[in-house]
């Protein structure tokens, strides 16, 4: 993955110093991991934003902050991809979640119309149940996702610098 596609989407350093939700973490956003854009911290940083999207909770972005210095992944990233899970998609990420723990956990599905705040709070175990292990799944895929593509990325490079260095051997033998 090129670093200057990355650098052009992400925040910098000093936006990160400047949120205030972020300010208890002050003292330790100054590890030099924290900003790099290399292949161990880009794919640890997407598969924690990935997996703390996933949770049923407010302040996700706290969550990822703390997973991405406590890793050493690039913060600006795992905080960043949190905000997959938003208004728009927080009922199929949820609702997906909410299936997957009712059928581990042999619950019956109740009609949407026959919902209500008592039995929304006794599905807490089937949602975190659910969202866990789907939030585990999409991390894995996303972090080997991103350990693939910055590899054939590195690799399609190898082979256009060894192409031009053949070209330009070539080229002097004539």
């Amino acid at each position: 993955m090129p670093r200057k596609f990355i650098k052009r989407y992400i925040p910098d350093r000093r936006s990160f110093h400047e949120t205030t939700q972020l300010r208890p973490f002050k003292p330790f956003l100054h590890h030099p991991c924290l900003w790099h854009l290399n292949r161990r911290t880009v794919s640890g940083a997407v598969a924690i934003g990935l997996f703390c999207a996933y949770l049923p909770m407010p302040l996700e972005m706290l969550v990822a902050a703390m997973m991405a210095i406590l890793f050493k992944v690039n913060l600006p990233i795992s905080v960043s991809l949190v905000w997959i899970s938003n208004p728009v998609t927080w009922i199929p990420l949820y609702g997906a979640g909410y299936l997957l723990g009712a059928k581990i956990l042999g619950k019956e599905i109740v009609e949407f119309d026959d919902m209500t705040m008592s039995w929304l709070m006794s599905q807490v175990l089937p949602l975190w149940l659910g969202s866990i292990i789907l939030g585990c799944l999409l991390a894995l895929a996303g972090y080997l996702l991103t350990r693939g593509l910055w590899r054939i990325h590195i690799i399609r490079n190898w082979q256009l610098r060894r192409n031009r260095k053949e070209k330009i051997c070539h080229s002097k033998e004539l």
